[in-house]
């Protein structure tokens, strides 16, 4: 099968970006045909298997001059806030894509189209005609850009309400798409995420040490928790001398990260930022960790902790829509333990009155899952072979 991929963002560089990329591994494993469209800065490399068309739609040029569009407000990469594109900027964005679709269909016919985010490259896309069926996978972060701005909004909606089937992470998400986009819900096909086995997984025997290591991965931002898990140690019963915590991730927002560099700088804790990792790297670091914490305000489907829990972590998480069920279906055994999340305002803001009592159930969980024994799960049905097999079928 000849399949192509589109993201307006850059592959391998946030949660979606590696779905893309990993979900295009597995299927070369596969055996299939494939090309990707992918926006990109000048420059940057793109890590894809050999033989996988890579047409790229460059930013920061004549033709498109501004950053890369990034799907969430703050992005791991110098990025273009959706809410933030002009009238003329929204015209270069779509005329970059066409001209990257006309390119590509041009020596690549594809039998099935996969875009990824239900926003405006995937509006750009559904308004053209295909020889063939068109997709989309929703992250969750797509849904939160259609609620909380207006660009382009009946556009989307209705380039969306074309698509042939629509992927979703988990259940929740459903009634979600049903309702933002009026699709109905036998056109909707929940397939979840998957993750690197080749990589992540466990390493040795695990056994607790005399003290504790929390490990957290993704974006160095407020609206991650970050700042919230720094601040919620003081409440926990750990020792500050026998405890660790390494906060791996990139960041956007200068500003933001010097913030929450400086409290982890004059925390009584040992607080490390490791900067962004490579996956063997990261999963070195989830091996040396007993807890994997991701306090976030906001998650479509963490792939950060299915790739933890393959590691041997146990896992402290936001109790957000659609994580507790899909993990009790998929891996019933696992060590989660969740945290109920402070109020919200525009959708991914949580209520600064709510933040303190955030930080008392954070410190409880983490509490709890330094205390549980050293529990092991079977993530293998969460591989991204076994998903991209259930993405095709």
């Amino acid at each position: 099968m000849r399949i192509l991929h589109i993201t307006a963002q850059k592959p391998d560089s946030t949660g979606s970006g590696v779905y893309l990329a990993e979900t295009v591994r597995a299927l070369d494993r596969a055996g299939h045909e494939q090309a990707v469209v992918c926006g990109i800065a000048p420059g940057d490399p793109v890590d894809l298997p050999q033989g996988v068309r890579v047409r790229p739609v460059v930013f920061d040029t004549p033709a498109l001059p501004f950053h890369v569009v990034g799907m969430s407000d703050s992005m791991p990469y110098p990025a273009t806030r959706y809410r933030d594109l002009t009238t003329e900027m929204t015209v270069q964005f779509k005329r970059a894509f066409n001209e990257a679709f006309d390119d590509v269909c041009a020596e690549f016919m594809p039998d099935l189209v996969v875009c990824h985010h239900l926003y405006l490259v995937c509006a750009v896309m559904a308004h053209r005609a295909w020889p063939c069926p068109i997709t989309a996978i929703t992250h969750g972060t797509d849904m939160r850009q259609m609620c909380k701005i207006p660009l382009e909004r009946a556009y989307i909606r209705e380039g969306v309400q074309r698509l042939d089937r629509i992927f979703a992470l988990h259940d929740e998400q459903v009634a979600d798409i049903e309702a933002i986009y009026g699709v109905p819900a036998g056109r909707v096909k929940v397939v979840g995420v998957g993750y690197n086995a080749r990589i992540f997984q466990r390493q040795g025997n695990r056994a607790r040490g005399a003290g504790v290591r929390i490990a957290y991965a993704g974006k160095i931002a407020f609206k991650k928790g970050v700042s919230c898990l720094i601040a919620a140690l003081d409440r926990t019963q750990l020792s500050p001398r026998d405890t660790r915590v390494d906060l791996a991730g990139g960041y956007s927002v200068q500003e933001e990260y010097d913030l929450i560099a400086a409290q982890a700088a004059t925390s009584r804790w040992d607080v490390r930022l490791a900067g962004k990792l490579p996956q063997p790297e990261l999963a070195r670091l989830y091996n040396a960790a007993d807890i994997f914490v991701l306090p976030s305000f906001f998650e479509g489907l963490p792939l950060v902790v299915v790739e933890a829990l393959a590691c041997g972590c146990a896992v402290v998480v936001t109790d957000l829509p659609g994580i507790r069920p899909w993990l009790a279906e998929h891996v019933p055994d696992a060590p989660v333990f969740y945290v109920a999340p402070p109020r919200m305002r525009d959708t991914d803001e949580p209520l600064p009155e709510d933040l303190p009592a955030f930080e008392e159930r954070l410190a409880a969980a983490i509490d709890q899952a330094a205390a549980a024994p050293v529990a092991a799960c079977d993530t293998s049905s969460l591989s991204w072979d076994a998903l991209a097999q259930k993405l095709v079928e």
